[in-house]
């Protein structure tokens, strides 16, 4: 008994000094809950029992590492995209209690968004406020959070969280979100970030901007408003910090990007050895390219556009790409002190650069089969080069019956008829094609009208003739139809007639012509039949007026 005295004022004492989270219950009530440890009230065995698995429970909320974990997911998304987290929850969190959306700031949690209170049948709970909704699904047991049009200032800690008390948020699921800017650059272009810090961030606490890499955030620039540190005498003609205490805003500037210079990005704020991210920028750098494809021995020129009011005082060069991406200089323009450039020539390879119109221009002579490969046009200054458009050059050279490339990938041979012509004689011959198309079809269209122009003529002519046969000028007799005999070599012995319509007045002592044919003419008289035709003409009643 004293046993059991003792080891229950151990416990009080342990609930004296626990500072935890016991579940709305103040450690006076615990007090009070356990003060029947006495000799004199010795409970029964059973509420002994019952007394000791409380104060293990009390154990479990005063220690958190024998607590559930709380779940959590990581988000990374774009600026101006969507969050969708689902968050289930079990019979401790039932739909009678509001759920809520906070965000933790400064260890608390701000809610931003709650569901109104359940009432006793469960039902879809539903709340929107301002780009944030939040769904209570009691059916599935699940809360279902959506945040639209994230910025980068949305980055933070969440949770989805229950109310078991007026005050009191108990946590679902946590969620670290990050929200980056994504940004899309040429090679050249410029690119500029402000990454704003809060009212706590003290104006000589250092603002950093780091690359991330595989080892963590390797810092460019640092500054703590007093001076600026860089990484490399590189960088300070790229790259430039400022800090702007007033309006709490820290500007990174960088400048002539080059496609290396693409990659993940940091904001980060440096107070004493502790780091904090404030914006993430995943940059991409694009090249600007060109093709090529002349044959041996010829000439090929190549012209490079540029920015003439960036960097029209700026050298300009001609390079091949050799062995680890370095550009071997072939050839550079030659600025004099009166800032007047002229065209440049070394060997085959000629440089003009046009500082008003911002247009550089290579030309390369007599082009052999070694000269494939990949060229820069480059700015030139301080010793360094900064390509401005990537040029891949591929020169076929030409044997008799074949044409081999002038690359290793394409070297085999093929015959030079069937040689895929180069893209500027594909279309010459498709437009060429198109144009004999056009012409046949126009032939084609002339002719039959022609045709049919000429059977039309020869219509005509043949009623004309038929005209001048039948219908002279005198009053000749001609016949409006004819019935024409048979044929001599008609066997029947019938009689053949012949009706005659006159179509003016013929008198009696007009003569009378007939056509007969050559065989009838000239052909022996046989023993047959003679057949005999007689003509009557009617005297038709005159008018006396003509």
């Amino acid at each position: 008994m004293v046993k059991d005295f003792r080891l229950r004022q151990d416990l009080r004492h342990f609930l004296q000094q626990c500072h935890c989270d016991t579940g709305g219950l103040t450690r006076q009530t615990l007090l009070n809950r356990t003060h029947w440890a006495s000799p004199s009230n010795a409970p029964s065995p059973g509420l002994r029992m019952a007394m000791e698995l409380r104060a293990l429970l009390l154990l479990l909320l005063c220690f958190p590492a024998l607590q559930a974990q709380t779940p959590h997911a990581e988000e990374g998304l774009s600026e101006g995209s969507s969050l969708s987290i689902q968050c289930p929850y079990t019979a401790q969190a039932d739909y009678h209690q509001q759920k809520a959306w906070c965000h933790m700031r400064g260890g608390q949690c701000e809610p931003l968004v709650e569901t109104i209170y359940p009432t006793q049948y469960p039902r879809t709970n539903r709340v929107t406020n301002g780009k944030v909704t939040i769904e209570d699904n009691p059916m599935y047991e699940t809360v279902s959070i959506t945040m639209t049009n994230l910025q980068v200032e949305d980055s933070g800690t969440y949770f989805c969280a229950y109310r078991p008390y007026p005050h009191k948020y108990l946590p679902l699921k946590k969620i670290s979100l990050n929200v980056f800017k994504e940004l899309h650059k040429w090679e050249l272009d410029s690119l500029s970030v402000q990454c704003k810090y809060s009212a706590l961030v003290h104006s000589t606490d250092r603002k950093a901007w780091c690359r991330r890499g595989r080892t963590g955030c390797e810092i460019w620039l640092m500054t703590d408003n007093l001076s600026t540190w860089t990484k490399s005498k590189d960088l300070e003609d790229k790259t430039l910090i400022q800090d702007d205490a007033q309006k709490r805003t820290v500007t990174i500037t960088m400048k002539k990007l080059q496609a290396q210079d693409a990659g993940v990005y940091w904001c980060v704020l440096y107070r004493g050895s502790s780091l904090t991210q404030k914006m993430e920028i995943r940059l991409s750098v694009s090249k600007r390219t060109q093709q090529y494809t002349p044959k041996e021995s010829d000439d090929v020129s190549v012209q490079c556009p540029y920015s003439a009011s960036y960097y029209g005082a700026v050298s300009k060069a001609w390079c091949k790409e050799g062995a680890r991406k370095a550009c071997t200089i072939l050839v550079t323009t030659d600025l004099k002190p009166s800032g007047y450039r002229k065209k440049i020539q070394q060997g085959r390879f000629t440089i003009q650069d046009d500082t008003q119109q911002g247009m550089v221009t290579v030309t390369m002579e007599k082009l052999q089969v070694q000269d494939s490969g990949v060229y820069w046009c480059a700015l030139y200054e301080h010793g360094q080069l900064l390509r401005m458009v990537e040029v891949t050059l591929t020169v076929s050279e030409v044997l008799a019956g074949t044409t081999l490339s002038g690359t290793a990938s394409t070297s085999q041979a093929t015959p030079s008829s069937n040689t895929p012509a180069p893209s500027s004689n594909v279309n010459t011959f498709i437009l060429l094609s198109v144009v004999l198309s056009i012409l046949f079809i126009l032939a084609l269209t002339s002719l039959i009208t022609l045709c049919v122009k000429r059977r039309k003529q020869l219509k005509r002519r043949g009623n004309r003739q038929a005209e001048d046969i039948y219908d002279k000028p005198e009053d000749t007799a001609q016949f409006d139809s004819t019935e024409r005999m048979e044929s001599p070599k008609d066997d029947s012995k019938d009689v053949k007639y012949i009706t005659l319509n006159f179509k003016s007045r013929l008198s009696p002592e007009d003569p009378l012509y007939c056509n007969v044919e050559p065989s009838q003419a000239h052909g022996k008289p046989r023993d047959e039949n003679v057949e005999y035709a007689t003509i009557a003409l009617k005297q038709l009643p005159t008018n006396d007026k003509g």
